[in-house]
């Protein structure tokens, strides 16, 4: 190969992949007024945390001391999203609760 076929290669790839990262940016960018994505980008924090919470009480056997963790846990948890509104923050601090109580209690 000579140094212009490479060059070409070279060129081409650079152009698909910058093409592939534009791509998202362009086809989202009429998106961003649409009224239905608004609503979803306001209320899917709470949506994922009521799917987190349902998924993981489901398989557990409740005794005593364990709801008493999962429920202090998931109270923390909803508290501290109503309060801060900060997801991340909210589940950190909630599995925090739940997993200190676990060791205290047994």
């Amino acid at each position: 190969m000579n140094t212009s076929s490479i060059a070409l290669v070279v060129a081409v790839a650079a152009g698909i992949t910058w093409g592939l990262r534009a791509l998202p940016f362009a086809a989202l960018a009429p998106l961003r007024e649409n009224a239905l994505l608004a609503q979803l980008r306001y209320t899917m924090p709470v949506g994922i945390m009521i799917v987190l919470v349902l998924y993981t009480v489901s398989g557990v056997d409740l005794d005593r001391v364990t709801a008493i963790t999962y429920g202090v846990g998931i109270a923390v948890t909803a508290g501290l999203q109503l309060w801060k509104r900060h997801l991340s923050v909210s589940i950190l601090v909630g599995t925090g609760v739940h997993v200190a109580l676990t060791a205290w209690l047994g």
